[in-house]
């Protein structure tokens, strides 16, 4: 039976609503972001078309949310709006002439385009340059008053102007801003949780939610929150009159501000192609944003738009394509990595994330399923960011019927058939067979990558060829195959076969680091195998290395240290380096020529951005004088080298009373 719109419109509110609940009070969503965008647009859409079907409880007429009975609730001084969205070019014109409807002809319009950040939005109340009260949206005219645990988040300020030179403070400012995490910050976060036995969070934006709703400002604290403003929502005195200028007084005021990642456009056309620079741009950021903002720049212009619904009329999201999506885990499959690591594999019921269709996602390893408890047959969350790995982020449990099936790991490698191992304290479940097929491939794959010895033309599948037809059992073969060899592989010609043996020969010209990581050492990637040959600049004097020896260096710990004389005590490994030596590949480093000895025997730990150096020139700069960097701050640090913005790093430095340096700092000890 068809349904009418006044039964489809019902049944929307009903399922947006419900997801309302799951989403803004319970923290637990059961579908994702762009499938709840569908609903509402739907709903939009078809009250659009049959406006007698609005009604006054329908979420197009009031903000998402509902403030938690367990807070204090605040009345905000200004309704914090939400936004109407756009999906497409077309949408953000025809958003362009519904309010140029409503404007004089002769009124020319610029705009300003911000990131949407995908986090808590929160209202931050200061009486004369004091910060006085802070609450989320709640419903957009209620929210919860969390002005304690705002108070523990360093990147908000407790008094304006935070430059006594600034802009004076008026008598009373709310400001609106995004509380998130960032990515590498949730990462740690989750690895700190997962080692501590707790289960990880899900996402960064429920991570933030949750920690800002504390009861215990402590908890708060605990978890490092980050902070960006943007606009003003009530106010006195002066106040800027556009966008553009409101988001330079914010920052002159002493709030953080991203005005280099927002843009100013007086033409249209120009703004919409803007738009899709960021299909790239997004995924270099280290937090999440789900697409941009695009505000009429004129705050006067703004306000006489006014609002329809819940939206102000004279803004509107531009939001890119879904990173996340549910569907159905029909099976798992697993897959046997270079070091044996069997890691379990979703096959799904195809699903299209990011424009992608995406039918396998992995789920990382099988501690990280049982913490999640993640079954055959449940609805999960699929997530796809940029050119990463889809993965499983979770179950949508509340779906579950009772016919799903827990996931286990294989008693036996579904390669060659060996007994799966598992070493005493670690997760990861292993094919103990060293001559496994899939292992031999991966290993050579890993060696031959961009990151490794950097072969380049050597994909995964010439890989697999040249171990199927027994051209090569290891990656020391590649330094003796020939012309002829290549030629007797399907799809290869001598033109082919004339540029992989050049890059061949090139990579046995890469230095002894790049080496040393390409080996495939347990803990060994680039940073490990720099320090390593800073210490030892040959590959005769690491394999002679004892583990007590490796372990004096700092940033080297007992696993790794005792990974790698495990590795050169191998006969095979040995052989294996032996092998390579003949090929021709360098096994000794370069000596840099020292610049001069004063930073002899200091140890320097970096954090923030310096002013005129990269991290990297200043590693460079450190050890051409005779000093060496760590990545961690411990009694045997020397110095913290702290630009803008520093982390965690510089409070474990104070703790621990070492010694704090700027960039001027250094340049003084080489003077």
């Amino acid at each position: 039976m068809t349904k009418t719109p006044a039964d489809r419109a019902a049944e929307l509110r009903e399922l947006i609503n419900f997801h309302i609940y799951r989403y803004h009070v319970l923290a637990a969503p059961v579908i994702t972001d762009s499938e709840y965008d569908e609903l509402y647009w739907e709903l939009v859409q078809l009250e659009e078309e049959h406006p007698e079907l609005v009604t006054p409880d329908s979420p197009t007429m009031r903000v998402a949310g509902q403030a938690r009975d367990d807070l204090p609730k605040v009345q905000h001084a200004a309704t914090v709006l939400s936004l109407q969205n756009a999906f497409s070019d077309d949408d953000v014109r025809a958003w362009r002439e519904r309010i140029g409807k409503l404007l004089p002809t002769t009124v020319d319009l610029d705009y300003v385009v911000e990131p949407k950040f995908d986090g808590l939005s929160i209202a931050l109340t200061y009486e004369n340059g004091v910060f006085v009260q802070g609450a989320t949206r709640g419903d957009g005219d209620i929210g919860e008053d969390v002005t304690p645990n705002l108070r523990t988040i360093r990147h908000l300020p407790l008094r304006i102007p935070a430059d006594p030179d600034g802009p004076p403070a008026p008598p009373r400012l709310v400001v609106r801003g995004e509380i998130y995490f960032e990515l590498s910050t949730f990462e740690e976060l989750n690895r700190q949780r997962i080692e501590a036995g707790e289960p990880p969070f899900v996402n960064p934006r429920n991570a933030a939610s949750g920690a800002l709703r504390q009861l215990n400002p402590r908890i708060t604290a605990e978890r490092p929150l980050s902070l960006t403003c943007y606009t003003i929502l009530d106010g006195d005195g002066d106040l800027p009159q556009t966008q553009w200028d409101t988001l330079h007084y914010l920052q002159g005021l002493g709030f953080p501000v991203m005005v280099d990642l927002c843009a100013h456009y007086d033409d249209l056309e120009e703004l919409i192609a803007y738009l899709h620079t960021w299909d790239k741009r997004r995924k270099t950021l280290d937090f999440e944003i789900d697409g941009l903002v695009i505000k009429v720049n004129d705050l006067r212009i703004m306000a006489d738009l006014g609002v329809v619904g819940k939206d102000p009329r004279g803004s509107v999201a531009f939001k890119f394509p879904a990173e996340e999506r549910t569907t159905r885990l029909l099976d798992v499959a697993f897959n046997v990595g270079r070091t044996g690591v069997l890691t379990p594999n979703a096959v799904l019921d195809p699903v299209v994330v990011s424009g992608v269709t995406v039918k396998q996602a992995t789920l990382h390893n099988f501690d990280y399923v049982a913490e999640k408890d993640i079954r055959i047959g449940d609805t999960v969350i699929v997530k796809r960011s940029g050119e990463v790995i889809p993965y499983v982020v979770g179950p949508v449990a509340d779906l579950r019927d009772g016919s799903e099936q827990p996931i286990r790991p294989p008693a036996a490698c579904p390669v060659c058939g060996s007994s799966i191992t598992q070493q005493p304290g670690e997760v990861a479940v292993y094919c103990p067979n060293p001559a496994c097929p899939e292992r031999v491939v991966r290993a050579i794959e890993y060696f031959v990558s961009q990151g490794a010895m950097d072969i380049e033309g050597m994909g995964e599948r010439i890989v697999r060829q040249l171990v199927a037809t027994g051209l090569i059992r290891d990656v020391a073969d590649l330094y003796f195959l020939t012309a002829d060899q290549f030629l007797e592989l399907e799809g290869f010609a001598q033109k082919k076969a004339e540029n992989l043996l050049a890059a061949i020969d090139a990579s046995r010209s890469r230095p002894l680091p790049r080496v040393l990581a390409a080996l495939g050492i347990k803990g060994v990637g680039g940073t490990i195998a720099e320090l390593l040959v800073s210490h030892y600049p040959s590959m005769e004097q690491l394999m002679q290395a004892s583990q007590d020896a490796l372990q004096n260096i700092e940033g080297l710990g007992p696993q790794i240290s005792g990974a790698i004389v495990a590795f050169f005590a191998d006969t095979a490994n040995r052989a294996l380096i032996d092998k390579l030596k003949q090929g021709g590949v360098k096994m000794d480093a370069e000596v840099k020529a020292r610049a001069s000895d004063k930073l002899a025997g200091l140890t320097f730990v970096l954090t923030g951005t310096l002013p005129t150096m990269t991290r990297g020139q200043a590693d460079e700069l450190i050890e051409q004088h005779g000093g060496k960097t760590s990545g961690s701050v411990s009694k045997k640090t020397s110095y913290v080298l702290a630009g803008e913005a520093p982390g965690s790093k510089l409070d474990k430095a104070r703790e621990l009373g070492v010694p704090e340096i700027d960039e001027d700092g250094l340049k003084a000890l080489l003077d």
